[in-house]
């Protein structure tokens, strides 16, 4: 027998394969694929307080061993999603995180607040639908230029202390490799009480028509994902998993049983899978016949004996 179960803070995972937030949706177009209550969570699409057409042009371009993509947090805001969505979520069997974004410091708190209140109602009712918060804070600040609050930590700092402050749920903050530092980024995140990190968010990237002599992207730049930034995102988490005592969802190109096994080796507890998603529908469900594989075949019975070895 094998234990796939991840122990993170008060939550348990029953395996470490979570989709992640903007290559799953809300779960209900795979759910018709396979049955999504076999992964150990879903990070729904990215929301914001108010909807979001998303950016204008074309939106994703496939490079070597990656995707870049400008989409541009297209969503339904945070009061369709709790209003449309979480009903469908309350008969989910599995970790339902949402993800949140803003673009000013009071659009986070308003919709960390809004989704606090609809918890404790639901919760009351015996239907609990969100069972996490991952703050994504790669968002442009709109007071300071449009750059993300990500980057520097002292300017993060006070989204993620009013956030935490706005809600009871656990919070995860996901961060930004663009970040100045991102070990630093992640010590602030738990000194100001969040219950864990997820690493890394897309890298900043770009790609040139050469013909029309202009970026392919209305927005210029776009974000990397996929297998071209593993190795990239593997050495952050275990940098970051060495510096903090609070959990890690690490991810960035896992494609196989094998890239979780090399994250959790790194010291991450969970495992997000994103681009992974549009090269195989089926990915979760394959994920985790491959990694269950993988722990027989190397005699492991759970995956604390291997977490966190280098």
């Amino acid at each position: 027998m094998i234990d796939l179960s991840c122990s993170f803070g008060k939550l348990t995972f029953k395996n470490p394969i979570v989709m992640a937030s903007g290559t799953f949706g809300f779960g209900q177009e795979y759910g018709a694929i396979y049955d999504i209550n076999r992964l150990g969570g879903i990070s729904g699409k990215g929301l914001t307080l108010q909807p979001k057409a998303g950016n204008e042009g074309i939106r994703v371009f496939e490079t070597p061993s990656g995707l870049l993509n400008s989409v541009g947090l297209e969503n339904p805001g945070v009061e369709a999603f709790l209003r449309d969505e979480c009903p469908r979520w309350e008969q989910m069997e599995l970790v339902r995180i949402v993800n949140l974004g803003g673009n000013t410091v009071q659009d986070y708190v308003e919709g960390a607040e809004l989704i606090e209140a609809d918890a404790k109602r639901r919760q009351l009712a015996g239907k609990p639908a969100v069972d996490m918060i991952e703050l994504n804070i790669s968002c442009p600040n709109v007071k300071a230029g449009g750059m993300a609050y990500g980057i520097q930590t002292e300017t993060a700092r006070e989204v993620v202390r009013k956030v935490r402050a706005a809600t009871t749920l656990p919070l995860v903050i996901k961060l930004s490799p663009n970040a100045e530092d991102i070990v630093s980024m992640a010590v602030m995140c738990e000194q100001e009480g969040a219950d864990g990190v997820s690493l890394v968010n897309t890298f900043s990237a770009m790609k040139i028509d050469i013909y029309k002599r202009r970026s392919v992207f209305n927005n210029l730049y776009a974000g990397l994902s996929g297998p071209a930034i593993k190795p990239i995102a593997l050495r952050m988490v275990h940098q970051v998993s060495q510096a903090v005592s609070i959990p890690v969802m690490g991810m960035g190109g896992i494609c196989s049983a094998t890239d979780i096994i090399e994250f959790i080796m790194a010291g991450a507890t969970v495992t997000q899978v994103g681009t992974y998603n549009f090269m195989n529908l089926r990915a979760g469900e394959d994920l985790l016949g491959q990694l269950e594989q993988f722990m027989i075949s190397e005699k492991i019975s759970c995956l604390d004996e291997i977490r966190g070895i280098l």
